[in-house]
């Protein structure tokens, strides 16, 4: 077990934590990593946290735009997610993709840091998101790869069944619910050795829908996320567009 002094979070909205509101954090969010981030504090005196994650960046900007940057953070401990947004385009080569995903995890692995890598979560049962079930698989097997070249750990997010729990999204069933990132901040910590305090999320019995009720969420959904989400691919925008990093360097948590 190792207590970690200079944690750095990388990635997109996953890591920035959409879907956990909280006004008293940047940006308005907390997030798994802010929640990892509180525990590992409790552990240090002198405990810095950075995350340089935006919402809607690709694996490129990813990579290009923080590994530089938390590499000169001199961190002894990253996560890393990136290529969700990657894997929701029509068009994709998923091996230049991984290629370039490698090359940043070689760079971060060299600073002798510890690196989390995630793999991508098992979204077959849903209906939309489930039609990416092949390549989402064939993205977790070469992330497996470069997670045993580089020494890097494995937050193993495809067989977290307890996702399959629409509860644990938020209503545009794409990012976590605040029960959804409670829990991954547990999974990391486990991953990690990390003594903490952080109990699964009790949500009891899931509710049952009557088919005309899940027909009306379903039209909502596709009014207020689908086509807007659409719309913002046609136009070659993103959420992202003007959102700045939560924290872009190493401070104490307040």
């Amino acid at each position: 077990m190792h207590d970690f002094t200079r944690y750095v979070a990388l990635g997109d909205s996953f890591t920035e934590g959409v879907g956990d509101p909280d006004p008293r954090h940047p940006n308005g969010l907390r997030g798994w990593a802010d929640r990892v981030a509180e525990q590992l504090a409790a552990r240090s005196a002198h405990f810095g946290y950075a995350n340089l994650a935006i919402r809607g960046r690709l694996l490129g900007p990813i990579v290009d735009e923080q590994v530089d940057a938390a590499v000169a953070l001199e961190p002894d401990l990253v996560t890393v997610y990136a290529g969700g947004n990657d894997l929701m385009r029509p068009k994709l080569d998923i091996d230049a993709m991984v290629a370039q995903y490698d090359t940043g995890i070689a760079k971060l692995a060299a600073t002798g840091a510890r690196v989390l890598m995630f793999t991508a979560y098992d979204a077959g049962w849903s209906p939309v998101f489930g039609k990416l079930r092949g390549r989402l698989a064939i993205y977790n097997e070469l992330v497996r790869e470069v997670a045993d070249r580089h020494g890097a750990a494995l937050v193993d997010f495809w067989r977290f069944d307890e996702y399959d729990d629409a509860r644990m999204w938020d209503w545009d069933r794409l990012h976590m619910s605040v029960a959804g990132h409670e829990n991954m901040a547990l999974r990391v910590l486990e991953v990690l050795g990390t003594p903490h305090d952080i109990a699964p999320p009790d949500l009891g019995p899931a509710p049952a829908l009557a088919k005309s009720e899940q027909r009306r969420a379903d039209l909502l959904w596709t009014k207020d996320f689908l086509v807007p989400w659409i719309g913002r691919r046609v136009r070659g925008t993103s959420s992202g567009d003007g959102i700045a990093a939560k924290r872009p360097t190493l401070e104490p948590l307040r």
